[in-house]
Parts: C-alpha cells; structure tokens; sequence
C-alpha cells in the first residue's frame, strides 16, 4: 500500500487512529516490563517515535540509557545497527569497511548506515559526544535528510530514526555537539536513576537484570510495522485539532525563552539580561505542536490541551534555549528551572 492511500485511510478511519494508539501503548508497556522507574522517558520516547524525530538521551553512567533504546529498536522492528563513539571514528567508518577475506584478498563491506539500505529503522549512536565534529557533520546531514551518497549514488533511509545517548561524568576527549545538530534532535531525554528504594532494590536483587540481552527478550519483537510508522505519524497530525488557542500558547511558550524576563520571571544568581543567546527557533516551535499532537494521542484527546503542551515542553524546548558561556557551564540546572517558569508566567488557555 502506498503512503498516500494508507494515510487517506487512516484519515478516513478514527478506528485505524484507535488501533494504532493500542499498539503505541503496547509498545510503550512492552519497554516499561524491562525499564522500572523511568515511566516518564518512555512515554516521551514513544512520542518521539511516532512524531518521526530524533532523540538525543543523556544521564549518568548505568542508569539504562543504552537498554531503554535497545529496547524500543526491538519493538520497532526493522533493521538495528549500533555504533560506539570513539575519539578515532572517521566518517567513512559508517558508510564502509575494509577487511582481508580468507584468500587473502582485499575487500570491501557496507558499513553500519548501508548494510540494510531502505529497510534501516533504527540507528543508534553510542557516547555521540566522543566522535569528532566530522562525524557530527555526517550525523546532521543523514538526520536532517535521511540519506547519504557513498560510492557514486546517493542512499536513502525513510523509515530511518536517529538515537543517540551521552554520559554527563566523562569530559576529556569529548567534543561539544554543535548548536545546529542538537536542533536536529526533536528531543532531549534526561535519564535519571530511580529514587524509589523498592526499585533500586528491584534492580540490584532481580536476577533478570543482571543478563541485558535476555532481558530485552522479554520484548517482543516488531510489535507494529516500521513501514507504515511515517504514515501513522502524517495522520496524527491531520486528525488531532490544534485550536486557535492553543496555537498561540504554544507559540507564547516559545517566544518567552527568547526573553524570559519581559515576563518578570527570575533565577537565582543570573543576570537576566545576559543569560539568553538564542530562544527557540521556528524548527523547535513546529517540533513542539507536533509532539503536542502526538501527547494528545497518546493521552486519548481529540484536541491538544494545555497538559499535552506541557508534557513535551522541556524535552522538546530545553536544548534549544542558547545561554551565553558564563551561564553554559550550568545548563542543566538553568534550563529545568527555566522551562518551569515560563510554564508559570504564560497564561494558559
């Protein structure tokens, strides 16, 4: 079935829209089996995945960045491939590799963005901030345009979503991932380590923790088709109503990172009027209406409410919001607190 025909269907059919936002919450209680403690990642991943975006995810080391995307490539189905940033990555090093084979003759090999050409659903990169601003480069050109040209021809990747993790402990040989590749990431997740004492209980004693590939197992594999995900996300957009309203609170939300303190709004020990570099660009106010209509889906809404906007506000809007270097160095703390008060300060419809 051809995009356009599917996504008249579901268009035509509130039902398909239901039978699909079953299968979303499937895929989202299939991952909270193997995951306990980050209900609220999840829910923002999923959104994600049928927003069509990339996701950038960061935390502390062993809080389960890498089996949280593991597990979510399994239930997409489609093909999976992984690289590990490395200081010494070259670019070439995912479109190609060279190896001897056994005769002793020199061969050539796809590399990870090639080996499954159209059918590659899901691609993740591992430490992204240990690569070089060259493979960043690469990274921004296959997420902005889901292609690459290698070996005189250009590869397209339709179904392709980009995944990416980073460890905010580690700072030498690291490089800093530009302004316009995180602008390219529909959302950055922060991964946190439960504070539940049941739960880290949970996962120190459990012994189907203790073996990640059997864990993610318990996944099911390819619960919807990759195939139809971009059809799926066309018709979502179509179907969940943004009223007049809600447009321009959202559009309100995301000129006040611009200029926060024209709202009275304050942080400790900030100068205000030097902290803001760059407020969210056109590209993050369209990302964030149109997770708002995936929220709203999820959540069983016809409509976008206020709640759905809040929902991915911070993940969605957070790593747009540009300070000035002497404020850089405490971006985790500023933008949480930011994002909080400007949710505060705009009225709500």
């Amino acid at each position: 079935m051809c995009s356009s025909i599917f996504v008249t269907a579901l268009t035509k059919s509130d039902g398909r829209l239901a039978d699909w936002r079953a299968l979303a919450l499937a895929i989202e209680q299939a991952v909270k089996t193997v995951m306990v403690g980050q209900d609220n990642a999840i829910r923002l991943l999923c959104i994600a995945t049928f927003t069509r975006g990339h996701v950038m995810l960061e935390g502390n080391v062993g809080v389960g960045k890498t089996t949280l995307l593991r597990a979510v490539a399994r239930a997409l189905g489609g093909g999976y491939e992984r690289i590990e940033g490395t200081v010494d990555l070259m670019p070439s090093d995912l479109v190609y590799y060279t190896f001897v084979d056994e005769d002793g003759k020199p061969q050539v090999a796809p590399g990870p963005l090639l080996r499954y050409g159209e059918a590659l659903s899901t691609f993740f990169f591992n430490e992204v901030n240990r690569a070089r601003p060259q493979m960043h480069s690469l990274m921004l050109r296959v997420m902005a345009e889901r292609s690459v040209s290698a070996f005189n021809r250009e590869y397209k990747f339709p179904h392709l979503q980009v995944f990416a993790d980073r460890n905010r402990v580690e700072r030498e040989e690291t490089f800093d991932i530009p302004a316009a590749a995180r602008d390219r990431f529909l959302m950055e997740i922060e991964i946190e380590s439960p504070t539940d004492p049941r739960l880290l209980r949970q996962l120190m004693v459990e012994t189907r923790f203790h073996d990640t590939d059997q864990l993610l197992n318990q996944v099911p594999s390819g619960i919807v088709d990759y195939r139809e995900l971009n059809g799926v996300a066309m018709a979502i957009q179509s179907n969940i109503h943004t009223s007049d309203a809600i447009q321009q609170y959202a559009l309100n939300l995301c000129r006040a990172t611009a200029d926060p303190g024209s709202l009275g709004i304050r942080l400790p020990d900030t100068d205000m009027a030097r902290l803001i570099q760059a407020g969210v660009s056109p590209r993050g106010m369209s990302y964030l209406l149109r997770a708002a209509r995936v929220a709203a889906w999820f959540n069983g809404h016809e409509s976008v409410l206020p709640e759905d906007v809040h929902e991915v506000f911070f993940a969605v809007v957070a790593h747009r919001v540009f300070f000035r270097p002497a404020y850089e160095l405490r971006r985790a703390e500023l933008a949480k607190d930011l994002t909080e008060r400007i949710m505060q300060s705009v009225a709500t419809p």
